[in-house]
């Protein structure tokens, strides 16, 4: 499942359940490995051990944090207990965990203990009864789930979930189809999977992201392992990328790429992405239409047009250090880092250095240009200019209202009950609280630097409006140097589509931003930064 703060995860309408019977034993010891592959390329891997009363699994993919679970099971195909803990991506298997906790599963409460980089907390969430704590790409609380159906004698199901990493519970559904596969749906997110008579995944995929998903047992899954990703300059290009590492005034270590044009004399200018919402990679990649790499693409673009690129993997994501429990004014000093960075670099010139921002990125670019007047250019892609409250608002009321497994008699009940669970659970978190309060509008007053502005007018993550508004308040702000664009028929990720809604990008089919899009920024900036 794609986590971006921004995307709200959506409580679906509940279902009703089957009347549950009296359900069998767990089974017996089993180890396994479960690996998500994109064309061939092993982005996830998944490595189990089930007995009879409990089950623990490693996760890791590509670029993100590695997590241990041990889950305890219970009568029922309950998940009663759960302990968790998360390392640094790429971290040495005897190396301390960034974070910890458990989860206690009472029945009608998720029991959460949580110690991090920002202290211990505890806290108590509202669930469902038979409610299975569950991680991105894990196939133990799928199988829970079949295990519970088949038990029950059913062929369709609603399975809750708590989602530990947001703390928040979602309605998925699970589908058996035959005696051998099922499907299992949260959200608009489906995985087809096929089982063996125990329950047990033994293959499938999730077709909208072009994954495939394959079992593996014995020694072949022990040496299943998941490799570094490749940020080099491709064949070939006018430019090269240099590996580098950016010291923070907190004292956390950044990693990150830089790209530099080759072939060129004197100083060149440079910009500094900025990620969106969520714990992103360099790439900015997003599992979406085969893997969506948007700041890949920059860097190749203005790689190509006379322009370094520094694009810094986020907090706790590749070899970056820190609290990912930040905000983002926290993650604003991260950017300013890679600016002094660049300042320091004899290949750039530091009077001729810019930032482009997607999403929370468009959001974080202007705190740093407020208070950074040397800054020479900003590029805004879908920045936000409401509070966060009216984002999340209007976020979860059009995800209830485009959503069509929610019936339209339940659509205001369903949108009342979801942002009620959110203010009691997701809403609490760091991130959220600065973002909920956050005025976009009074820091745009604020930048005079340059700016180009740039939204799809399909976007349902960030309003069209949103762009109006910035471009508005910089002006007001007495900014003469203001210029918004907005592309037709493209979404939140600037990609080719006519509707917009973020259920419907399972129906996207291009992964890369198109030359109309990639020329506006690269034109702009070759323009302000005065490239050669």
């Amino acid at each position: 499942m794609n986590k971006t703060r921004l995307s709200v995860l959506l409580a679906c309408a509940a279902l009703l359940a089957a009347a549950p019977r009296t359900l069998h034993a767990q089974d017996a010891a089993r180890s396994s490995a479960y690996l998500l592959l994109r064309n061939n390329d092993t982005i996830a891997v998944e490595k189990v051990r089930r007995t009879a009363t409990s089950v623990s699994a490693v996760i890791s993919a590509l670029g993100q944090p590695r997590v241990t679970l041990e889950y305890a099971l219970g009568p029922d195909h309950l998940i009663t207990r759960g302990v968790f803990a998360v390392f640094a991506p790429n971290a040495a298997a005897e190396a301390a965990p960034i974070q910890s906790g458990t989860v206690t599963m009472t029945g009608d409460s998720a029991i959460m203990e949580i110690d991090g980089a920002g202290g211990k907390r505890n806290f108590r969430v509202p669930v469902k009864p038979g409610t299975l704590p569950v991680v991105n790409n894990d196939f133990v609380v799928l199988e829970q789930a079949v295990r519970r159906a088949r038990a029950a004698g059913v062929t369709t199901a609603t399975v809750p979930i708590f989602a530990l990493s947001a703390a928040q519970s979602v309605d998925a559904r699970l589908e058996l189809v035959g005696a051998d596969s099922a499907r299992f749906t949260i959200v608009s997110n489906v995985t087809v999977v096929a089982l063996d008579a125990a329950g047990n995944v033994t293959g499938g995929g999730v077709p909208a992201l072009g994954i495939r998903v394959v079992a593996l047992t014995g020694a072949a899954a022990d040496r299943i392992t998941i490799v570094k990703p490749d940020y080099s300059a491709p064949a070939g290009a006018p430019y090269r990328a240099e590996e580098v590492t950016v010291r923070t005034p907190n004292g956390h270590l950044l990693s990150g790429t830089l790209t530099i044009p080759t072939g060129v004399t004197g100083r060149v200018p440079a910009v500094v992405t900025i990620t969106g919402s969520g714990q992103q990679d360099r790439d900015e990649f997003v599992p979406i239409a085969g893997g969506y790499r948007l700041f890949r693409q920059v860097a190749d673009t203005l790689g190509r047009r006379g322009i370094a690129v520094l694009r810094m993997d986020d907090r706790s994501i590749g070899g970056s250090g820190g609290d990912p429990e930040g905000t983002s004014a926290d993650f604003a000093d991260d950017i300013r880092a890679g600016v002094a960075y660049l300042r320091t670099r004899s290949e750039i010139d530091p009077d001729r250095i810019g930032l482009v921002g997607h999403s929370e990125g468009g959001t974080i670019a202007p705190m740093v240009a407020a208070t950074d007047p040397k800054l020479a250019a900003l590029v805004l892609l879908a920045g936000t200019a409401y509070t966060g409250r009216q984002i999340i608002d209007y976020q979860i009321e059009n995800g209830v209202r485009g959503s069509s497994t929610v019936a339209k008699e339940k659509q205001d009940s369903v949108i009342k009950a979801s942002k009620a669970q959110f203010d009691t659970t997701t809403g609490k978190q760091p991130w959220f609280r600065f973002f909920l309060e956050y005025d976009p509008i009074a820091t745009a007053r604020r930048v005079k630097q340059p700016t180009l502005i740039l939204q799809g007018a399909t976007d349902q993550q960030v309003r069209p409006e949103e762009a109006r508004m910035l471009d508005r308040a910089m002006r007001e702000g007495g900014n003469r140097r203001v210029t918004l664009r907005l592309f037709e028929a493209r979404n939140h990720f600037f990609l080719q589509d006519p509707d917009g809604h973020p259920s419907k990008y399972i129906d996207l089919t291009s992964n890369r931003i198109d030359g109309e899009v990639m020329g506006a920024i690269a034109d702009w900036l070759a323009t302000t930064l005065r490239a050669r």
